[in-house]
């Protein structure tokens, strides 16, 4: 049974149930009417590996931290709570930490090119000693950063008021003649005939240094530069903890955080002769168990998993993860649509779920025939691609998360639209979320067609569509391709979800 454009499958009775999310935090709201400034656009969003901080990273360069409180704050509370067996009815709270400025403008005179500030992409490095380490990238330079509290010291007073220090009835500062001091000036002997006194100086006056207050100091730790001939669109973090990889168009390079002035190139799909050139890296990531494990996607819709145990040149893939288009179908978008612009591995590794301009695609490393789930996001613009192709907005990169059970995905649309999708047994959830205060949710229509959980997946290809009408937001108004919901994170351990929308970042809970 089809309704609206929607299919999906009927949940089994006590299947999971869909999240009622709702408004958590706003930050950078704007004001209706306002003016918003291109360099506080965000472009990047990244939680931590415990969910208690998250990082945001604008087209000015900046890079913005916010710390949770309601953890911290209510420990004693949560403790009371889990021994009397209640639920946390809590949501997540997050208050500004600091910021600073990752990138400046710069100019390439070599290739007479201008180099953006713009953050693209923000990954967390293991914490230590109470220090936050973070990578940050432009197009061009990655940088390593330490944010960490630095205790501010004052000089106060001196330990002793010579005003009221008094011997034998004489101001302490009386006895010390004249020519004395001339020699004890700046704290330093001129004079080499110089003695101290034989009764000594009655008072000794010293500093006292106090610490006033405990400020945040973000420092620059490494520069990794000039490896990229390309922009860079991907930097991923290994497991190791030692590790980590930079992808720009054509290559993949693999760094030691350590190491700053060499990397080592481990994919190169850089033909002899340009005119051949067919395809480009669009994504790149590590599997988030196995540090020999990463995938790349490309712009021809391929998802390929390298070992880099094969060889140190990584030519050749482990395994191609790719959907064979029905015959006859093609058209002048067909590759332009079919180009992944995310991707990103479940907690557990065994999962890649994919972003292409239509859809999202859920893949199981072991199957490589096809995708075991797909998420019909923007078919309604099937229609409209020919507009969307003359305004640019056909090559938008949206990007996609998933959540730490793994049981749901979720990706971003036009009118600052957020698309959550159940991917767990039997489940029909596809909810529709707007960026703002008061988010607006549809379910997806369902149909009577049975479902089988992901692990028992063989062969079956599952497609689940939102039920939306051609054209049409949540508020039953006309889409409006300006606002667009590109970057977002999913809290690694709870239902909490972090979405920007143009300059302002917005927080969900269920």
């Amino acid at each position: 049974m089809s309704n609206g454009g929607a299919i999906a499958a009927v949940a089994p009775v006590g299947g999971p149930q869909p999240l009622d999310w709702k408004f958590s935090q706003v930050f950078g709201e704007r004001i209706a009417g306002e003016e918003v400034q291109e360099v506080d656009i965000i472009s990047s969003i990244e939680f931590d590996r415990t969910g208690d901080h998250l990082a945001t990273g604008d087209r000015g360069g900046r890079v913005v931290l916010f710390e949770r409180t309601d953890t911290r704050d209510h420990v004693g509370l949560r403790k009371d709570l889990e021994k009397m067996d209640c639920p946390m009815n809590r949501h997540p709270e997050f208050r500004y930490k600091t910021e600073f400025q990752s990138h400046e403008p710069e100019f390439d005179y070599l290739k007479s090119l201008e180099i953006e500030e713009k953050i693209n992409k923000i990954r967390w490095c293991q914490s230590a000693n109470g220090a936050l380490f973070l990578l940050s990238t432009n197009d061009k330079t990655i940088k390593f950063w330490k944010v960490h509290e630095k205790k501010v010291k004052k000089v106060c007073d001196v330990n002793v008021d010579s005003t009221k220090a008094t011997v034998n009835g004489s101001i302490v500062g009386s006895s010390i003649s004249t020519s004395s001091k001339q020699y004890i000036e700046s704290g330093r002997c001129i004079d080499n005939n110089f003695s101290f006194p034989t009764t000594g100086f009655p008072s000794l006056q010293l500093p006292v240094v106090t610490s006033i207050e405990t400020n945040l100091m973000a420092r620059c730790r490494r520069i990794y530069a000039h490896a990229h001939d390309y922009h860079i669109n991907s930097i991923s973090n290994n497991s190791d903890g030692e590790t980590f990889i930079s992808a720009d168009d054509l290559r993949i390079n693999l760094w030691n955080l350590e190491i700053s002035n060499q990397s080592f190139n481990i994919v190169d799909v850089k033909p002899a002769n340009m005119e051949d050139l067919t395809e480009v890296i669009t994504s790149a990531e590590f599997h988030p168990k196995h540090c020999n494990m990463l995938a790349y996607s490309s712009s021809k819709g391929s998802i390929r998993l390298i070992d880099m145990r094969q060889s140190a040149l990584c030519d050749s893939h482990s395994k191609l993860f790719e959907e064979q288009g029905a015959l006859g179908t093609r058209s002048f978008f067909t590759d332009i649509i079919a180009s992944i612009s995310d991707i990103k591995f479940a907690k557990d590794g065994r999962h890649i779920l994919s972003r292409d301009y239509m859809t999202l695609k859920l893949w199981d490393i072991n199957m490589d025939s096809g995708p075991v789930a797909t998420f019909q996001v923007h078919e309604h613009l099937r229609p409209k691609l020919c507009d969307l192709y003359e305004n640019d907005s056909i090559f938008d990169k949206f990007e996609c998360c998933l959540s730490g059970d793994g049981l749901r995905v979720a990706t971003g649309s036009y009118s600052n639209l957020l698309r959550v999708f159940g991917c767990s047994e039997g489940s029909t959830e596809a909810t529709t979320l707007e960026a703002s205060k008061n988010p607006m949710r549809r379910q997806g229509q369902t149909s009577s067609r049975p479902l089988r959980s992901l692990g028992s997946l063989s062969g079956v290809v599952r497609r689940v569509k939102g039920a939306d009408n051609p054209g049409v937001d949540a508020n039953g108004n006309a889409f409006d391709f300006t606002t667009k919901l590109l970057h977002l994170a999913w809290h690694p351990t709870e239902n909490s979800l972090a979405c920007a929308a143009s300059n302002s970042l917005y927080m969900y809970y269920a």
